[in-house]
C-alpha cells in the first residue's frame, strides 16, 4: 500500500516532505523541537513567556515541581520572559552544571521565505524554520536532557541547572541572562556552564571535518566618532568641513589593522588547524604562532576572513549621519564604529588605537551604548575540555576537536563576569554556507541533530556526575 500510495503521489507531481524514521526517544524530542520553533520568539510579535511557560509545563509533566522551577519576567518586559529548572544532585555540596540556551530568535518574514518560518518542516535531510538551529535546538536539546533524566531516576552526583533566556538576539532588549547573573546568581550558580556558540564544520559532501570547543568570545562595543563645525551657508565654503573631516578620519581608521594576539585557546585552535590545512598557510599559521609580528605570516593567514578575524580586534564603520540641511555647511557628522575587541583588550587600548588611526585632533572618538565587561577567555581545564574530547572520540571517532573563540556573540560574557565559566559546547556541525543562520530559510541538519542530542546527553552526565 505504502508503494502504490508513493507511486500514486509522484504521478500527480506531489511530492511530499519525507520524514526520517526515528527511535521513540528522538521521537519525544523532535515534538519539544518543534514546539519550540512553532513558538514565535521574535522581539516584534513574538513571546519568550509564551515559550518558558510550554517548557515549564513538560518539565512538570516530567514530574518537576513548582519549587524546581523559576519563571520570570520583568512588568516592563512581559513577554520576554524566561525560566530556570533545576535537577537535584545527590551531593548537595557539589556545585552544579548549568545549561545556557537562549529562546529568542532574529525576524523572518514569510513573504521572503521558501517556507513558513514558524513551521517546523522536515525535508531532504534537513528542519527549516527560524531557530531550527540558533538556538532552539540546543534549547530543545538542553530540555528533553532535563526530562530524560527524571523520567528515569537518574542520581548523578552535581545538580544540573537549565536557564532558557530571552534577549540574545537583539540589542536594547531585555536580556535574560544578563538579568539572572545580576539579580538571581543563586538561581544559577554553577561550577561551569555549557552554551551555545561552537560550531563544527561538514564539509559539501557531509562529512564531519572538525568538532569546535568554543571558549572565549569576542566582546561586542560600539565607538562614536563625531568631528563638529561652526557651518556656514553652503555658497560660501570654509576650508574645514565636518562632513570631510570625518570622512577622511574613517578611511584613515579603515585603512588601520590591530595587531595580531592570541590566547591558549585561539594558540591551540592555530596549531590544530595548521596540522589540519598543510601548505603554505599551515605554515604561516605557526610561524606566527612563533612571532605574532611576523608580517608576511599574517598576510597569508588573514586572507581568510575567519581566521583574520580571529588574530586580532577589528573595527568596522556602520553607521554614518552628517547634516542637517541642503543648503548649509554641515555643523556635526556622526559615525558609529562598531568593534569586536579580542577577549581581555581592554576599551580605553582600543578606543586610543582609533584615536590614533583617525589622526585628526578636531574628531572626537568615545564609547556609546552599553558598555561590556573585557574578559580573558575561560581557561580549558581538564574536566571541561578533555572530557568533552573523550566523549566525542566515542560519538565522533577520528573527528578532531579544535578550541575556538566565536568572532559573534552570545550571552556567554554575562556569566563570566560573575564567575561562572562559560563554554560553548561541541556536537552541532554546520554546512559550509552557515546553515542560513540569521538569514533565509535557516535549518538544520535532521542526522546532525539527533548525533548532536545523543553526544551533549552523554556528556552532561559524565559532567553531573563529575568529582
Amino acid at each position: 500500500m505504502r508503494s502504490i500510495l508513493t507511486a500514486a503521489l509522484l504521478a500527480t507531481g506531489f511530492c511530499a516532505p519525507v520524514i526520517a524514521d526515528i527511535r521513540p526517544d528522538q521521537s519525544e524530542f523532535r515534538s519539544v523541537y518543534k514546539e519550540l520553533v512553532e513558538t514565535n520568539t521574535t522581539l516584534s510579535v513574538g513571546s519568550c513567556t509564551l515559550a518558558a511557560e510550554r517548557m515549564a509545563a513538560r518539565l512538570k509533566a516530567a514530574g518537576y515541581t513548582d519549587d524546581d522551577i523559576h519563571l520570570f519576567s520583568v512588568p516592563e518586559h512581559p513577554k520576554d520572559g524566561g525560566l530556570v529548572a533545576t535537577l537535584a544532585g545527590s551531593n548537595h555540596k557539589a556545585k552544579a552544571i548549568l545549561l545556557l540556551a537562549h529562546l529568542d530568535v532574529v525576524e523572518a518574514k514569510r513573504e521572503d521565505w521558501a517556507r513558513d518560518p514558524f513551521v517546523l518542516v522536515e525535508e531532504n535531510g534537513y528542519f527549516y524554520g527560524r531557530g531550527s538551529s540558533d538556538d532552539k535546538a540546543q534549547a530543545a536539546i538542553f530540555t528533553d536532557t532535563l526530562i530524560r533524566l527524571k523520567k528515569a531516576g537518574a542520581k548523578l552526583r552535581r545538580p544540573l541547572k537549565l536557564a532558557l533566556t530571552c534577549g540574545e538576539e537583539s540589542d536594547g532588549a531585555f536580556n535574560g541572562a544578563s538579568w539572572l547573573a545580576n539579580e538571581h546568581r543563586d538561581w544559577i550558580d554553577a561550577q561551569f556552564a555549557l552554551n551555545e556558540g561552537s560550531v563544527g564544520v561538514r564539509d559539501a559532501n557531509g562529512k564531519h571535518v572538525s568538532l569546535g570547543f568554543q571558549a572565549g568570545e569576542k566582546v561586542y562595543q560600539d565607538f562614536l566618532v563625531e568631528a563638529r563645525n561652526p557651518g556656514g551657508h553652503s555658497s560660501l565654503p570654509r576650508p574645514d568641513n565636518a562632513i570631510y573631516s570625518l570622512a577622511a578620519a574613517l578611511v584613515r581608521i579603515g585603512q588601520y589593522e590591530f595587531p595580531v594576539q592570541f590566547s591558549d585557546t585561539t594558540r591551540a585552535y592555530f596549531t590544530e588547524t595548521a596540522k589540519l590545512t598543510g601548505g603554505e598557510q599551515g605554515a604561516a599559521m605557526m610561524r606566527l604562532i612563533a612571532d605574532p609580528n611576523d608580517h608576511e605570516a599574517n598576510a597569508i593567514v588573514s586572507k581568510n576572513a575567519v581566521y583574520h578575524s580571529m588574530l586580532r580586534t577589528t573595527c568596522v564603520a556602520t553607521i554614518i549621519e552628517g547634516g542637517h540641511a541642503n543648503n548649509a555647511l554641515a555643523q556635526r557628522a556622526t559615525a558609529n564604529i562598531n568593534c569586536r575587541m579580542f577577549p581581555g583588550d581592554s576599551i580605553e587600548n582600543v578606543r586610543a588605537q582609533l584615536v590614533k588611526a583617525a589622526a585628526d585632533s578636531s574628531v572626537t572618538i568615545a564609547t556609546t551604548g552599553e558598555v561590556g565587561p573585557t574578559l580573558p577567555a575561560p581557561p580549558l581545564t581538564p574536566l571541561v575540555y578533555d572530557t568533552a574530547k573523550r566523549v566525542a572520540e566515542k560519538h565522533f571517532p577520528g573527528v578532531p576537536m579544535l578550541p575556538g573563540m566565536t568572532t559573534g556573540a552570545t550571552d556567554g560574557p554575562a556569566l563570566n563576569a560573575v564567575g561562572i565559566p562559560t563554554y560553548g559546547v561541541p556536537g552541532r556541525f554546520s554546512d559550509p554556507d552557515g546553515d542560513g543562520v540569521h538569514g533565509l530559510n535557516e535549518r538544520k541538519s535532521v542526522e546532525g541533530l539527533y548525533e548532536e542530542r545523543d553526544y551533549l546527553f552523554d556528556l552532561i552526565q559524565v559532567y553531573a556526575s563529575s568529582r
